[in-house]
């Protein structure tokens, strides 16, 4: 845990950071995902909750392409729950579907980060899906956590967005 400068008339008080190495959190990444059948229902569309699913999915691989993962993240002692989640279903999916998903980092407040997720069908750029999770920083002992000064300066200067 590091030890901050406060202003003058401020007492240091410790702000752990929650990561380390800081990269471009703003760009928007892209993971492909196949619909499986175990992921369908008995009409052949996916079911509702594997969208969530999928967010996990595109959150993990772009947190990898960024250069963490959440196994490091944890072992330095900083989760990132859940505590929002929303979808909007625009159009189904089925069977065998390969899906484009769009994901893109904003932050909401020190210590909370907003994650965007648009999600298209790759052989018809059909929109099937939109949605957004919300994430706590807490570090290892469950308390809330500063995301790193470097990170939410990067991420302030833009309001919450989908990526398009």
């Amino acid at each position: 845990m590091a030890t901050r400068k406060q202003p003058p008339g401020r007492s240091a008080t410790p702000v752990p950071d929650c990561m380390s190495e800081v990269v471009d959190l703003d760009a928007m990444r892209l993971t492909p995902v196949r619909v499986r059948y175990a992921e369908t229902d008995r009409m052949g569309v996916v079911y509702y909750a594997n969208y969530l699913v999928w967010f996990e999915v595109a959150r993990t691989e772009w947190l990898r392409q960024t250069g963490w993962s959440y196994r490091e993240m944890e072992i330095e002692g900083t989760s990132l729950p859940v505590i929002e989640a929303h979808c909007d279903y625009r159009r189904p999916a089925h069977y065998d579907d390969e899906i484009d998903i769009r994901t893109r980092a904003t932050l909401l407040s020190p210590v909370r980060i907003r994650f965007d997720y648009d999600l298209s069908r790759q052989r018809d750029a059909e929109q099937l899906a939109t949605g957004y999770t919300v994430h706590a920083a807490l570090d290892g002992g469950g308390r809330p956590c500063r995301l790193p000064a470097r990170v939410r300066s990067m991420l302030d200067r833009k309001g919450p967005s989908i990526a398009g």
